[in-house]
């Protein structure tokens, strides 16, 4: 009975050291996805700058320019509603 019991042990103590000899694991899909999804912040500010400055040049556009730009629309659109405009 001691050799089984010995046998038991090394057995044991084999499979201890071959886990310990492994490479780390990579986490799963699931965690990877969790922790990209919660460092996500997002670029907040620099989006409604670009909206703001976007709405900005349209509106200074449409105050110097808007005769212009109603012609223009009414000229490309001529053909295509028969000249009723």
């Amino acid at each position: 009975m001691t050799v089984h019991r010995s046998r038991l042990h090394r057995s044991a103590r084999r499979r201890a050291f071959r886990s310990e000899r492994r490479a780390p694991q990579r986490p799963s899909v699931v965690q990877r996805m969790i922790s990209r999804l919660a460092a996500d912040q997002g670029d907040v500010p620099g989006w409604v700058l670009i909206t703001l400055m976007t709405a900005g040049i349209v509106v200074a556009l449409w105050a110097v320019a808007s005769e212009q730009i109603v012609q223009s629309c009414e000229n490309a659109m001529a053909p295509f509603l028969g000249g009723s405009l």
